[in-house]
């Protein structure tokens, strides 16, 4: 996301922090480093994921954790589990409880595929996937965008993650601007109990950001409450709800899980990721504003073959400049390894 002028809002890139919801650990933001930026709009720096922990107010996702997600489920961990890719969580720990109780829980995630990596058969548990191209259409940067492009965009994500292989019966796909009437009365409940200072203060919004961009956290934040999903979970409001994320994206889902108690939910609990580093280097992220940061599934053999030549270094006496590419290489590498 970004704001009308294209940038991270300048109270987002200062300090997220400043005005996390009450009754959430504050502190959550960019860190103290002022050459390190974590927002949902901007990622740059070189990350420490163990001062992000602090920061954030989240806690480790230990060894100890993954070894009981092991014994509860019977199956090994997914491999972004036991290599560290997944690194933080909001009350895992309470949820692998429910389940040893006999009650499931769903996840839900977001447009890309990849931050559903838990091994979903597993747990046997409804994955609910929102394509965001509302979103998209209000923080693009290039005002002239039409909304039927990100509609169209949407579509082909969808297409990108039935290819995965998720289970048809388990598995409920929705844009945001054909399902909002679903989503519309909890949306409204949440906007009512989110007041206009905390989401500047948590997101950074301007007086000169388009009125859709205050409006939206509450759209992100809607499919956590399972009544949103009457087909799925028969009107029930009390179906718990697990967000595998990367951790830029904390902020959403603090004012979510502030808010929820009021209006009779569960808090979502959350599951961290580490960020997947652009081709240049491991202090980037990727990004689709930036073609050559990433290996696109639609690039042609002779685009991949150029990025690949130009940034995917693998080491061995390449010069110091290069070295973060070279790191890139590496997680990409344990990322995708099984």
């Amino acid at each position: 996301m970004a704001s009308s002028n294209g940038d991270a809002p300048a109270a987002v890139t200062a300090q997220v922090s400043a005005g996390a919801p009450a009754g959430e650990t504050p502190g959550a933001g960019t860190p103290a480093d002022t050459s390190v930026v974590v927002t949902p709009w901007e990622v740059s720096g070189i990350v420490d994921y163990s001062k992000l922990i602090q920061q954030f107010g989240s806690a480790e996702l230990t060894p100890s954790l993954v070894a009981r997600l092991e014994r509860v489920t019977g199956r090994p961990a997914h491999h972004f589990l036991r290599r560290g890719i997944y690194f933080s969580h909001r009350d895992l720990d309470k949820m692998l409880d429910l389940y040893e109780a006999g009650q499931k829980f769903y996840l839900y995630t977001g447009r890309g595929p990849s931050s559903t990596s838990l091994h979903l058969d597993a747990f046997d548990a409804v994955v609910v996937i929102q394509l965001t191209n509302d979103e998209k259409f209000l923080f693009s940067k290039d005002a002239k965008r039409p909304l039927e492009e990100f509609t169209r965009l949407g579509r082909e994500n969808a297409k990108d993650i039935i290819a995965c292989g998720f289970k048809p019966d388990k598995t409920f796909i929705f844009m945001d601007t054909d399902y909002i009437g679903s989503l519309y009365p909890n949306v409204l409940r949440i906007q009512r109990a989110v007041t206009y200072n905390q989401v500047k203060g948590i997101f950074g919004f301007t007086d000169s950001d388009n009125i859709g961009k205050h409006g939206f956290p509450a759209v992100q934040a809607a499919p956590c409450l399972s009544s949103s999903f009457p087909v799925l979970f028969g009107g029930r409001p009390d179906v718990p709800c697990v967000v595998p994320c990367a951790i830029d994206q904390d902020p959403y889902f603090r004012m979510t899980r502030d808010v929820t108690p009021k209006l009779g939910a569960c808090k979502p609990a959350l599951l961290h990721s580490k960020f997947f580093p652009a081709l240049q280097g491991d202090n980037t992220k990727m990004s689709a504003s930036d073609p050559m940061s990433a290996i696109y599934l639609d690039d042609t053999a002779k685009m991949v073959k150029k990025k690949v030549n130009k940034h995917a270094f693998s080491g061995g006496g390449q010069p110091l400049k290069r070295t973060g590419s070279t790191v890139a290489t590496w997680t990409w590498t344990s990322l995708t390894a099984t």
